[in-house]
C-alpha cells in the first residue's frame, strides 16, 4: 500500500528526499570543516562520502515505489513524445490498424452475440432440444411426438422436465380490426422449464393444458405494448383467437424470447392422452437436464423408454404396431443453443478467420512502416546506447510505442466496428439468429483491447529486435545516418511483404469462390418464373368462424375468385405451405403402388396441398399429364401430381408415372398420378429440389381423417402490379368481401422470398469480398512502401545511372521486377494456405469446387499486376526528375 501511495505522492516525497539529502550534505560538510578543510574542499569531500546523488535518489525511489509501473509510465510518456514528432507515420499506422482491428471487432460482435453468449434463461446449459433419428432412413431427423412426450414426462429419470411446442399463426378478432398474430402453442411444462416467470399474471397450469379446459392465452411483452399500449387491464379480458374466446392469464416480461422466434400470443396444447396414437413426429420438443446429468446419460435413459412408449399407445387406423417397431426411433439430444444457431457456427468462425488475416496483413504493413521509422532513428538509438542505455530499455521503449499505436488503432477501430455492425444490420441476412444480441458490449471491448495489445506487440517486435540489440547499436554509432540498410534490412521488409501477399491471396481466392458461387446460384432455374410478379400473402381461417372443412375449401375458392377480379391479375391460387418456406417431411411415409418395395417403408417425401392454378401462378411447367381442376377439388377426387425428380426416381420417367397410384397410409385410398410438374427448389437455390407429391387442398380419408382441408394457406397472385401498396390494399378488400374477419399477413413477393433464401450466401460473399478488398489494398500499400523506400535510398544511384545514359524504361523495369518477384514468392506461399482454407469453405460453395482453376488464375494475375503497378509508380516518379537534382538530393 505504501508503494502505491508513493506513486501518487511522488513530488512530495521527492521534495522530502531533497531536503533530507541536503541536511546530510550540510552535516558532512560541517564535519570536514571541523577537521580543518576549506568550504570548497569540505563540499567536495561530503559529496564523495555520500556518493552519486542521482543514483542515490533512483535507489530510494526504487525502494519506496513500484519500478515496473514507473518505468512503464516513463516509456509511455517518451513514446507519446516520439509519436508527436512523426504525426504522419502515426496517423497512417492508426488508420491501418483501425481497419484491421475494427473489422475483427465487428465480426467478433457477431460471433459473440450468436455463438458465445448463453441463451437468456437461467442455467441455459441444462436446456436441450429433444429430437429423434429414425424412419425409413435411420439418418432422418424427426421431431418428437405426443406418445413419446407423455412417456418421457412420466417415466424418465434424468430430466427435470420435458415439453412440446409448435409455432404458427392465428387470427385475433373482436378488436378494432382483425389481425393475424404469431402464436406459440406449448404444453404446460415449457414455460416453467425456461425459467422466466410472467411479468403480470400467471403461467399455464396443468388444468389449462387439460383437454376440454376453458381456452386461455398469454401475451408477449412486445404484442402487449404494440396492440394494447401496455394496459394492465387486458389481464383477465377475453381475446377471440381463431374464433375461440380465450382468457388472458399472463403477460411475459420484455426479456422473454422464445428461442429465435417472434411470438405474439402463447396458448396451451390441451393434448388428450386418450386420443394419442403412435406416429405424428411433427412437434419440436425441449427439456431440462437434472443437475449433474449429461446429454449421454439422458439419451440412454430416453432410449430405454421408446419401446415402452410403443407398447403403451395404439397405432393409428390402418397401421400395425409391428410397422412402427420395424422403424427404430433413437432419441437425439443436443444443447438448445445449437438448435437456435443451426449450422451457422462454422461460417462465422470462417469469416472471423478471414478477417484475422486482414489484421495480420495490417500488422505486417505497420511493421514495415516502423522498420523504416526505426531505421531513420538509428543515429538517435546509437547515441542512447553509447550513453549507457541498455538494449532492454531501448527495446521496451520501442515496444511501448508500438502498443500505444495499437491501442490508438483499437480505439479508432471501435468506431469502424460500430459502422460495420450498422451496415450488417442494414445489409446482413434477416434470418441471422440472435441479431438482438449483436452489439459492442463489454466482451467486445475486452476483445478489442486484447487485439490492440496483441497487434502492438506483433508489429512492434521486429523493429525492437532489429534495432535495440547491443551489437547493432554499436555498429550504428560509427555509421551515423549515412549507413544504408544493407541486405539484411531489405530482406526483413521483403519477408513482411511476402506474408502480406500470401494472406491477400488466401482472402481473394475465398472471395472469388464466393463470387463464383453467387453467380452459379443466380443461373439456377428455381422451378418458377418472373418471381417479382408473384404476390404472396398468408390467410388463416379460424375453426370458430368456419367449422367444416368443406366450408373452408369453398371460402378459399371464393377468395381466389374475388382476387381474380382485381385488375391486372393473371392468375391466383393457394398452397398450404409457402414456396421456399421449407417443408415438414416427417411422418410422411409415401407408399407407391407398382414400385419395388412398395409394401415396405418408403423414403420420406414432402407433401404439399394445392389449389388448381398453383403451377400456372408459380410459373412451373407441366412435364406430363394434366393439372388439377376445381372439379377435382370440389368432387374430392382421388388424384395427385408428382414432381419430375420423384417420377424419375420411383418410376423411371415422367410419362411412366402417369396412372401410377400413391397414398399416405394404409387406411387411405389409392390416389392416381394425373400429372408431373417441373422440380421446384423449395429449400432454396443452393439445395437440390426435394421430391414432392402435390395433393388437392380438399380430400376425404387422408391420414385417417374423414375430410381434410388446410385452414392456414398462402395465396399466390401473379400480376405485373405485385409488390405495390395499392395492389396489397385491393387484395385486402377482396378478402374482406368474403369474410371481414380475415386479415392478410406475411405479405411479400416470391422474389423477396427467393432473395431471402440467398441471404446467407450473399452475406458470406459481402464479408469475404470486403476482407479480400482490404487485403488487396493493404498489400498494394505494402509493396508500394517497400519499393518507394528502396527508390528513395537509391536516389543517388538512379541519378548516376541516368547521367551515364541508362534508359528510363530499363530502370523502371528493374524496380518493377523487384516488386513482381516479391509478389510471386507471396503467391506461391499463399497457394498452400488457400488450399487449406478453401476446403473449410467448401460447404458454402455451389457449382464450383474449392480448387477452381479460373479463380486461382485470376487472383494470381491480379496480385502480380497489383505488385507491378505498386512498384512502377515510385520508380516512375524517381526517373522522371532531373539527374543532377537526384545527385544533389542523394
Amino acid at each position: 500500500m505504501r508503494r502505491l501511495l508513493a506513486l501518487i505522492r511522488g513530488r512530495r516525497l521527492d521534495a522530502e528526499l531533497d531536503a533530507e539529502l541536503g541536511h546530510h550534505l550540510e552535516a558532512l560538510e560541517a564535519e570536514h570543516r571541523a577537521r580543518g578543510l576549506s568550504s570548497d574542499e569540505a563540499r567536495l569531500a561530503a559529496r564523495r562520502d555520500i556518493g552519486g546523488l542521482v543514483q542515490t535518489k533512483e535507489a530510494y525511489r526504487d525502494q519506496r515505489g513500484m519500478p515496473v509501473v514507473e518505468m512503464l509510465w516513463r516509456n509511455v510518456r517518451f513514446g507519446l513524445r516520439s509519436l508527436r514528432r512523426t504525426p504522419g507515420v502515426a496517423a497512417a499506422v492508426i488508420a491501418t490498424l483501425a481497419i484491421g482491428i475494427g473489422s475483427n471487432a465487428a465480426i467478433f460482435s457477431v460471433v459473440n452475440g450468436v455463438l458465445l453468449k448463453p441463451l437468456p434463461y437461467p442455467n441455459p446449459a441444462e436446456l436441450v432440444a429433444l429430437g429423434h433419428l429414425g424412419g425409413a432412413n435411420v439418418d432422418d431427423e424427426l421431431p418428437s411426438a405426443p406418445y413419446l412426450y407423455f412417456t418421457y414426462r412420466e417415466q424418465n429419470r434424468t430430466l427435470a422436465g420435458v415439453g412440446l411446442w409448435l409455432t404458427g399463426a392465428a387470427n385475433v378478432t373482436g378488436l378494432d380490426r382483425p389481425e393475424q398474430v404469431q402464436t406459440l402453442t406449448v404444453t404446460s411444462d415449457v414455460l416453467p422449464l425456461l425459467g422466466i416467470p410472467p411479468l403480470v399474471g400467471r403461467e399455464f397450469s396443468s388444468a389449462d393444458d387439460a383437454p376440454g379446459a376453458a381456452p386461455t392465452a398469454m401475451l408477449t411483452y412486445g404484442y402487449w405494448q404494440r396492440r394494447f399500449g401496455g394496459d394492465a387491464s387486458v389481464l383477465g379480458r377475453r381475446l377471440v383467437i381463431d374464433g375461440q374466446a380465450s382468457d388472458v392469464v399472463g403477460i411475459m416480461p420484455a426479456r422473454f424470447k422464445f428461442l429465435d422466434r417472434d411470438i405474439d400470443v402463447i396458448t396451451p396444447f390441451q393434448l388428450d392422452p386418450a386420443a394419442v396414437t403412435l406416429g405424428r413426429y411433427v412437434f419440436p420438443s425441449l427439456a431440462r437436464l437434472k443437475r449433474g446429468v449429461t446429454i449421454a446419460d439422458a439419451t440412454a435413459d430416453l432410449k430405454r423408454l421408446v419401446p415402452v412408449a410403443m407398447d403403451r399407445f395404439p397405432p393409428p387406423p390402418g397401421y400395425t404396431r409391428e410397422r412402427f417397431l420395424s422403424r427404430p426411433i433413437v432419441p437425439r439430444l443436443r444443447p438448445l443453443k445449437d438448435d437456435v444457431v443451426g449450422d451457422l457456427s462454422r461460417l462465422l468462425w470462417l469469416l472471423m478467420g478471414a478477417l484475422g488475416f486482414v489484421l495480420l496483413i495490417a500488422c505486417a504493413n505497420v511493421a514495415n512502416l516502423l522498420l523504416v521509422r526505426a531505421g531513420a532513428r538509428q543515429h538517435e538509438l546509437a547515441i542512447r546506447a553509447a550513453l549507457g542505455a541498455s538494449w532492454r530499455r531501448i527495446a521496451g521503449e520501442l515496444v511501448t510505442e508500438s502498443v500505444l499505436l495499437g491501442l490508438m488503432g483499437g480505439l479508432a477501430g471501435l468506431a469502424v466496428a460500430a459502422a460495420e455492425i450498422h451496415i450488417l444490420f442494414a445489409l446482413g441476412p434477416t434470418n441471422l439468429p440472435r441479431m438482438e444480441e449483436i452489439g459492442i458490449d463489454p466482451a467486445v471491448l475486452l476483445f478489442t483491447l486484447v487485439m490492440s495489445i496483441f497487434a502492438g506487440l506483433l508489429f512492434g517486435l521486429p523493429p525492437a529486435l532489429k534495432y535495440a540489440r547491443p551489437r547493432m547499436a554499436a555498429g550504428l554509432g560509427s555509421g551515423g545516418r549515412s549507413t544504408t540498410d544493407g541486405h539484411e534490412r531489405h530482406r526483413a521488409r521483403g519477408v513482411l511483404v511476402v506474408v502480406q501477399v500470401a494472406m491477400a491471396l488466401v482472402l481473394l481466392v475465398s472471395s472469388g469462390l464466393m463470387v463464383r458461387t453467387f453467380l452459379a446460384l443466380n443461373r439456377v432455374q428455381p422451378g418458377f418464373s418472373r418471381a417479382e410478379e408473384v404476390q404472396m400473402a398468408h390467410v388463416s381461417i379460424a375453426f370458430g368462424d368456419v367449422p367444416q372443412p368443406d366450408q373452408v375449401a369453398r371460402m378459399q375458392h371464393e377468395i381466389v375468385n374475388r382476387i381474380a377480379e382485381i385488375p391486372g391479375v393473371v392468375s391466383a391460387a393457394f398452397v398450404d405451405l409457402a414456396p421456399l418456406a421449407g417443408g415438414n417431411t416427417n411422418d410422411t411415409v409415401l407408399m407407391n403402388e407398382g414400385t419395388p418395395g412398395s409394401q415396405g417403408p418408403r423414403p420420406l417425401r414432402r407433401f404439399e396441398f394445392i389449389s388448381p392454378g398453383f403451377f400456372r401462378t408459380l410459373g412451373t411447367p407441366m412435364v406430363a399429364g394434366r393439372d388439377l381442376t376445381w372439379d377435382d377439388l370440389d368432387g374430392k377426387r382421388d388424384v395427385a401430381i408428382a414432381s419430375e425428380n420423384l417420377a424419375r426416381t420411383d418410376w423411371g420417367s415422367p410419362a411412366a408415372a402417369i396412372g401410377k397410384r400413391v397414398r399416405a397410409s394404409p387406411a387411405d385410398p389409392w390416389r392416381e398420378i394425373v400429372g408431373v410438374v417441373g422440380d421446384v427448389r423449395d429449400n432454396g437455390a443452393s439445395a437440390p429440389p426435394p421430391p414432392i407429391i402435390y395433393f388437392p387442398a380438399l380430400m376425404d380419408r387422408f391420414w385417417g381423417t374423414p375430410t381434410i382441408a388446410f385452414r392456414s394457406a398462402t395465396f399466390l397472385v401473379r400480376s405485373p402490379r405485385a409488390g405495390s401498396e395499392s395492389f396489397v390494399r385491393e387484395l385486402q378488400r377482396a378478402l374482406s368481401q368474403v369474410n371481414p374477419n380475415l386479415p392478410l399477413a406475411q405479405v411479400r413477393t416470391l422474389a423477396d422470398a427467393y432473395q431471402r433464401s440467398l441471404a446467407r450466401t450473399a452475406f458470406t460473399l459481402v464479408m469475404l469480398a470486403m476482407a479480400g478488398a482490404m487485403g488487396l489494398v493493404l498489400g498494394f500499400i505494402g509493396i508500394y512502401g517497400v519499393v518507394a523506400f528502396v527508390v528513395t535510398e537509391r536516389t543517388q544511384e538512379i541519378g548516376i545511372r541516368l547521367a551515364l545514359g541508362a534508359q528510363t524504361g530499363a530502370l523502371r523495369a528493374m524496380f518493377v521486377r523487384q516488386g513482381a518477384s516479391l509478389a510471386a514468392v507471396g503467391v506461391v506461399a499463399g497457394f498452400a494456405g488457400s488450399i487449406a482454407l478453401t476446403r473449410l469453405l467448401s460447404s458454402q460453395l455451389f457449382g464450383v469446387g474449392p480448387l477452381d482453376p479460373p479463380t486461382y488464375l485470376v487472383v494470381m494475375i491480379t496480385l502480380v499486376g497489383m505488385a507491378m503497378l505498386a512498384s512502377y509508380l515510385p520508380a516512375r516518379r524517381a526517373t522522371r526528375g532531373n539527374p543532377l537534382e537526384a545527385l544533389r538530393n542523394g
